[in-house]
């Protein structure tokens, strides 16, 4: 099986079993950054099937989005506008892959950097996005993207105060995503998601009780049940205010 089908069989794999997501930002102090997504798969390495991850090869390798849409540009041009829409969030992200079979290693980044956090709004939606994608970084022909819109993600940083929200925006597609859980919640009721955020000043407050912090007072973590933020995604609204 080629390395890129090994690549996004994970992916999808991941999506629905236990693992441990990481949304991680970097802020500059002109308010430019990189955003990260990441999830060890480590624990569910087991999971995929043994004829797709028995391979010799260490990989640790890199998809460009941007370049893979420009190669694929033939098979996209036949696909809806919206469908093209979907396709295009992808363009400034990256994503990396590790594996090494012998050492039960599975580690993915999707990256990108950004002169506005409000740029990276929805990245999980993207992320989920692109495990869709991602077979046809390979011979078959390009698909038509995923689709999660039945709720948004937004970011603000602007005069020391930083805000990430979620919102539900279609109550009947989050019923029924939410029933869809159903079936995985023995798996991802174990998983954790952590937000991670580097500011480049300490912090001054949190409306995060449960929040730890660095040494150095410039970075917040937050560790949730991954099954609480898709169950109830607006119960996560975080809010930071920075020294001046």
């Amino acid at each position: 099986m080629k390395r890129t089908q090994i690549f996004f069989m994970a992916m999808v794999v991941a999506l629905v079993c236990s693992c441990n997501f990481t949304e991680e930002i970097y802020f500059n102090e002109d308010g430019t950054g990189r955003l990260n997504i990441s999830f060890d798969g480590n624990e569910m390495f087991g999971m995929l099937p043994a004829d797709s991850t028995r391979t010799n090869e260490v990989i640790d390798s890199t998809l460009v989005f941007k370049e893979m849409l420009v190669e694929k540009r033939d098979s996209i041009s036949m696909l809806s506008a919206k469908e093209q829409e979907n396709l295009k969030r992808l363009e400034p992200f990256s994503l990396r892959m590790q594996m090494n079979e012998a050492e039960e290693l599975m580690l993915f980044d999707m990256f990108a950097d950004f002169e506005d956090i409000s740029e990276m709004n929805n990245a999980f939606n993207t992320f989920q996005s692109a495990a869709a994608v991602g077979p046809s970084a390979g011979s078959k022909p390009m698909p038509n993207g995923a689709e999660n819109e039945a709720t948004k993600v937004s970011y603000e940083f602007n005069d020391n105060k930083f805000r990430r929200v979620a919102k539900i925006v279609d109550q009947e597609m989050f019923e029924r995503s939410k029933d869809s859980l159903q079936s995985a919640e023995m798996f991802l009721g174990s998983s954790n998601y952590t937000f991670k955020y580097h500011f480049p000043r300490r912090i001054k407050e949190t409306n995060l009780e449960e929040a730890t912090f660095s040494m150095d007072g410039k970075t917040l973590i937050y560790k949730v049940n991954f099954l609480d933020v898709l169950k109830d995604p607006e119960a996560f609204l975080i809010e930071v205010e920075l020294e001046d």
